[in-house]
């Protein structure tokens, strides 16, 4: 009896001590991205390996540069009672209204990939766009590569963008003390466009373009099959920007690309889903994830390896 009294403690002590399984929650993780776009696949990967080792659901949704369509997005998980939200910032203030409606559904949102301080998000995981428009700008300064009178040339996909808005106002805090211009040109989310796009561009003004800061991984994966369209050698015309892409980090060890940044797709999303996790359980965050790094030639091959196991 005794004994059988002993097994009755032991089991009921060891229920005591296991912890209950948690129950699978629903998230929404939404892009204004392109799944055409490389970059993107990355960031999904990230989402979907997060979902994976959690458990959780992760609804995932792109919308292509449409505001109205992504605001509509987080107004449908709001309506669902997701338990968290990310969402990258598709124009700069877009999400200010949705972001309240969250808050007042105690629903938290977190920022990912194009920070906003305008909206009252709960924490930003991703590079600071302002200090990578910087980094680029000075990059092509401290490497001789333009000085002052010269024009440099940034092509980006989409017009107004938040994250084209943000790194131009990096790239002319170091250009326009030195007397460097620029132009800024739109083009769209199809690679094959933004090629045609961009081989005319240079068509009519190769003779004035000193350097090319790519705005978006698109454009400055498209610099190869641009260059060798209109006839220009790797390397004639100095090139930095986005290098979320195979084809970026190509670029950059066959010299057609001086250096690339390399934003953390899939850390981005992993990391911005686990605060929204962390705060659905009740403990705020209170603090941003900055990522990223500019890689050369010497260091091409590390990214290049760590995108083509995706």
């Amino acid at each position: 009896m005794l004994r059988k009294l002993l097994w009755l403690m032991a089991g009921f002590a060891l229920m005591l001590s296991a912890p209950l399984a948690a129950q699978a929650k629903t998230y929404y993780w939404i892009s204004h991205g392109s799944p055409a776009d490389p970059v993107w696949t990355y960031f999904l990967a990230g989402a979907k390996q997060w979902a994976k080792d959690t458990g959780n659901t992760v609804n995932t949704s792109f919308h292509n540069g449409d505001v109205p369509s992504q605001q509509e997005a987080i107004r449908a998980a709001i309506a669902a009672h997701a338990d968290g939200i990310t969402t990258t910032s598709p124009d700069p203030g877009s999400l200010v209204d949705v972001a309240k409606e969250a808050h007042a559904a105690h629903i938290p949102i977190i920022n990912f990939n194009t920070p906003d301080p305008k909206v009252s998000f709960d924490a930003y995981v991703g590079g600071d766009l302002l200090v990578f428009g910087r980094r680029w700008a000075q990059y092509l300064v401290d490497h001789k590569l333009v000085k002052g009178g010269d024009f440099v040339w940034m092509p980006v996909e989409v017009p107004g963008a938040s994250y084209g808005v943000a790194e131009e106002q990096g790239v002319a805090g170091v250009f326009k003390p030195l007397g460097i211009t620029w132009e800024v040109t739109d083009n769209t989310l199809d690679q094959a466009e933004i090629i045609n796009r961009m081989s005319d561009y240079l068509t009519k003004n190769r003779k004035k373009v000193a350097a090319i800061i790519g705005l978006g991984d698109l454009v400055t994966g498209s610099i190869k099959r641009v260059f060798d369209q209109d006839g220009i050698k790797a390397g004639e015309i100095p090139v930095i920007g986005w290098g979320n892409s195979l084809d970026t980090t190509q670029e950059v060890l066959s010299g057609y690309v001086n250096a690339g940044t390399w934003q953390d797709p899939q850390a981005t999303s992993y990391i911005a889903l686990s605060l929204a996790a962390m705060s659905s359980s009740g403990i705020p965050p209170g603090f941003n994830v900055i990522t990223g790094a500019i890689y050369e030639k010497d260091t091409a091959g590390v990214y290049d390896k760590i995108m083509s196991a995706k």
